[in-house]
């Protein structure tokens, strides 16, 4: 039991030491992965398309 103890006072100790984002930043870098995510789906499902529609024309020749 001593060892739980100390190692929640240890981890709280070091809580304290945690620089955290202020709220712009984390908007900032929560829209930037919102965007990019978006943008790289959108560049999959076009690459996507377009190699069904290639290997259709293949099948169906």
């Amino acid at each position: 039991m001593p060892k739980l103890l100390n190692y929640f006072k240890e981890s709280k100790q070091e809580m304290k030491k945690v620089v955290w984002p202020s709220k712009k930043e984390t908007t900032n870098y929560t829209l930037a992965v919102i965007f990019i995510s978006l943008g790289l789906a959108a560049f999959f499902a076009i690459v996507d398309y377009f190699l069904n529609l290639g290997l259709e024309k293949l099948i169906n020749k």
